[in-house]
C-alpha cells in the first residue's frame, strides 16, 4: 500500500512504500508476544479494506494460523465474492453503517447500500461475528430517523449490539498530508446530549451500546 504527497512543483512525493507478504508478516510478528499476552491482535482497515481484499485475506489466513486474532473494518461495499473469503479469515468484522436512505448514500458517498446490507445479511448467515458501527455525523448520520432505520435493519439481522462512533476532526491532518481539500472542516462535532440521545434511542430498542471502539 502506498499514498503520495503532491509537492508544490507538481511532482509526487512517496509516502508510503510496497510491501510483500512475507516483509508484512514478518514486520507484524515482531508484535507476537504482545498479541499473547495481552489477548490482541491484528485489525485491518483504511481507507477501505475491500480496495485490497485477495492480499488482505492471505495475510489474514496467515496470521490465523499462529493463532493470532484478527478483525477488520469495512463498510461492506463490494461483491460479496471478496467480502466473504476475507471476512472468514477473521474473528470479527466491525461492518460500518453510515447513510441508511438508498439515494443519499449513493449521492454522497457513492455507497450502493442494498449491496451493503445484503452483505450484512450474508456474513451473519455464514455465523461470522459482526460488530456493527454506527457513525454519528451532524448532518449526515446523526438524526434519529437514519438510526431507527439502521436499528431496524441490525434487529431484522439478529443483531444486538451496536458501536456508536461520534466524528471527529482527527482525518484533517491526513487531508493535508496528502495535499488534499478536507471536506468535513464545517461539520461540528457532536455535543454530549446529542451522543447520549442516540444511545439512548438505541438502549431503548434493546440494544448494548458502546460509544466509541
Amino acid at each position: 500500500m502506498r499514498d503520495a504527497d503532491e509537492c508544490p512543483s507538481g511532482a509526487f512525493e512517496r509516502i508510503g512504500r510496497d510491501i510483500t507478504l512475507d516483509e508484512l508478516e514478518r514486520e507484524v510478528m515482531k508484535d507476537e508476544l504482545f498479541f499473547r499476552t495481552s489477548g490482541g491482535g491484528v485489525t485491518l482497515s483504511g481507507g477501505e479494506v475491500l480496495m485490497q481484499a485477495a492480499f488482505a485475506t492471505r495475510f489474514l489466513q496467515r496470521l490465523r494460523r499462529f493463532g493470532i486474532s484478527c478483525a477488520i473494518e469495512t463498510a461492506g461495499d463490494a461483491p460479496a465474492s471478496r467480502l466473504l473469503p476475507l471476512a472468514k479469515a477473521c474473528d470479527e468484522v466491525l461492518f460500518d453503517l453510515k447513510i441508511m436512505e438508498p439515494r443519499q448514500a449513493h449521492e454522497v458517498v457513492k455507497m450502493n447500500l442494498p449491496r451493503v446490507l445484503d452483505n450484512l445479511r450474508l456474513l451473519v448467515n455464514e455465523g461470522i461475528t459482526v460488530i456493527p458501527r454506527l457513525p454519528l455525523i451532524p448532518g449526515y448520520t446523526l438524526n434519529v430517523e437514519n438510526m431507527q432505520r439502521a436499528l431496524a435493519v441490525l434487529l431484522s439481522s439478529g443483531i444486538n449490539q451496536v458501536h456508536l462512533l461520534p466524528f471527529h476532526q482527527y482525518g484533517e491532518a491526513k487531508y493535508r498530508l496528502l495535499g488534499q481539500p478536507w471536506a468535513m472542516k464545517d461539520v461540528p462535532v457532536p455535543s454530549p446530549q446529542e451522543v447520549a440521545e442516540m444511545q439512548a434511542l438505541a438502549e431503548r430498542a434493546g440494544f448494548l451500546v458502546t460509544v466509541g471502539g
